[in-house]
């Protein structure tokens, strides 16, 4: 803690008792002050100009424009921002995309408390943190020149994937992302150009497949 002073967080995430129980987590530490929660991206994209946390900690899962659109309009705003992904994926492709939107650390929410603290100092450090599992299969890819078959989607393109494997149809996926259905419609066709695949089943065993969901 710099001059010890604790470190300011806000803490991004559409579940409320998740958010409640993580800024007790912190907090009980006596290095960490969580200054607002918020349940969206559009939540923080609001505020980013109004509020100066050493740190932003934000899931990828949420309503709306969801974590990785957030994180790349943060970036936009203002782009010494430290942000920090604490969510559930543990597919690399999630990790791939959050650090390409402009994430600067990524961690799963199933590890224990130390390692969330010790990725916070390590951010607001100004490195690049990702937890070892994780950082290990994204290094081993790297060096093999390969990504995953998901990597050839943009952010919207991969946000939109998600959602049809999610059993959306283009008219709920339009209405939660306020996309028109055409502008869907068009994205669905360009991520089966793409990903080689014809169907919306052949879409989901992909994302199977590739653990971006369960079964």
């Amino acid at each position: 803690m710099k001059n010890g002073n604790k470190y300011k967080v806000v803490l991004v995430d559409d579940h409320a008792a998740v958010r409640a129980g993580f800024r007790l987590l912190l907090e009980s530490t006596g290095e960490v002050e969580v200054i607002a929660e918020m349940e969206s991206g559009e939540a923080i994209n609001q505020q980013i100009g109004k509020i100066n946390p050493d740190l932003i900690i934000m899931d990828l899962s949420m309503q709306g424009m969801g974590g990785l659109e957030a994180i790349r309009r943060v970036r936009i705003k203002n782009e010494k921002m430290k942000i920090l992904v604490f969510t559930m994926h543990e597919n690399i492709a999630f990790v791939e995309q959050a650090l390409e939107a402009g994430a600067n650390g990524y961690i799963t929410k199933n590890n224990a408390a130390n390692m969330l603290l010790d990725a916070i100092k390590h951010v607001i450090a100004g490195e690049t943190y990702v937890e070892a599992r994780l950082n290990e299969q994204l290094s081993m890819r790297q060096s093999l020149g390969s990504g995953t078959v998901l990597g050839s989607l943009t952010r919207r393109e991969f946000q939109i994937f998600c959602r049809f494997a999610e059993g959306l149809n283009v008219q709920e996926i339009a209405d939660e992302l306020s996309l028109s259905v055409k502008t869907v419609a068009n994205y669905q066709t360009q991520i089966k150009e793409k990903l080689g695949i014809t169907s919306t089943a052949e879409l989901v065993r992909l994302a199977l497949a590739n653990g971006v969901i369960q079964m």
